[in-house]
């Protein structure tokens, strides 16, 4: 068996404009877009904000686990731009499908993320050389999802 480690890299906090841009069902789930409106970044090697750009192209299919593909921007405290994306799912429930139709989420639900970060910025290269891990949560009563994200060693 391969030997492995995960190494806290940052923890993140993204905030969500109020009401997400629903597309309506389509034939492979509900489309609908979740839009950034900031947050925060917090980790042993970096810090800064989430800016307020990008967001969340989510498919909510049938079984109700939605399909993220998010494209979100960080800005370090120190002025680097850092484009992140990733893939995950976010499971809404047995029942997420009919809830989302009615216009309904859940209080808590849990999200799993690949990340990838792209930058040129010399001091945040060693980002663009690492795979990810992102574990999180969306929480409806602050309207925000909060990852923490390893790199697997």
């Amino acid at each position: 068996m391969n030997e492995y480690k995960l190494e806290h890299i940052l923890t993140y906090t993204g905030r969500l404009v109020s009401s997400p841009e629903v597309i309506g069902p389509l034939p492979e789930g509900i489309r609908v877009n979740f839009y950034s409106a900031g947050g925060e970044i917090v980790g042993p090697r970096i810090r800064g904000e989430l800016r307020a750009v990008g967001g969340d192209w989510a498919t909510v299919r049938k079984d109700g686990v939605m399909r993220l593909d998010v494209r979100t921007t960080f800005e370090t405290h120190d002025g680097a731009l850092i484009l992140v994306t990733y893939r995950g799912v976010v499971d809404l429930g047995e029942n997420g499908y009919e809830a989302f139709l009615r216009g309904e989420l859940p209080q808590v639900a849990r999200i799993r993320t690949s990340p990838v970060f792209s930058t040129s910025h010399p001091d945040y290269l060693w980002l663009t050389r690492l795979f990810y891990l992102g574990v999180g949560e969306y929480r409806a009563a602050t309207n925000e999802a909060k990852y923490d994200v390893y790199a697997v060693l």
